[in-house]
């Protein structure tokens, strides 16, 4: 069994977000998805128009997700592979190149984003309405 691993926010899901979700499915058996907690997007300086247990609950009704784990710091990465015995990291390719130090623990994957879409874009698009 192949088991994979991915990160995200997940917020204002689209279709973007399940071309990825499926994509990083198809490389193995099982998908575990690493859900920016709130406290972390805090961190980041974002704020998600959902909360951490309402995106979760979303992310666990879509069929290519197995499980579900929060991201709650930039450095829980490598025991996240370990602990979840994971085979292949996968990740946007916006992200390339920022991994690497993961090569050491398992296999890593920079999927292609699907074009025309992203959260930054339907956030922008719905600022922009509410302002005309």
């Amino acid at each position: 069994m192949k088991k994979i691993l991915t990160y995200g926010t997940y917020d204002l899901l689209h279709y973007g977000h399940i071309n990825l979700l499926k994509r990083a499915k198809e490389l193995g058996n099982h998908l575990t998805v690493a859900l920016s907690s709130d406290e972390f997007n805090a961190i980041k300086n974002k704020k998600s128009y959902q909360n951490y247990e309402n995106r979760k609950l979303i992310l666990e009704a879509i069929r290519y997700v197995d499980k579900v784990i929060p991201e709650n710091n930039w450095d829980q990465k490598i025991r996240d592979v370990l602990e979840n015995n994971i085979d292949i990291f996968v990740m946007g390719d916006d992200w390339e190149g920022k991994f690497e130090f993961l090569k050491d623990y398992c296999q890593v994957i920079y999927l292609p984003r699907t074009a025309g879409i992203s959260t930054t874009k339907i956030k922008r698009d719905l600022f922009a309405v509410s302002n005309a």
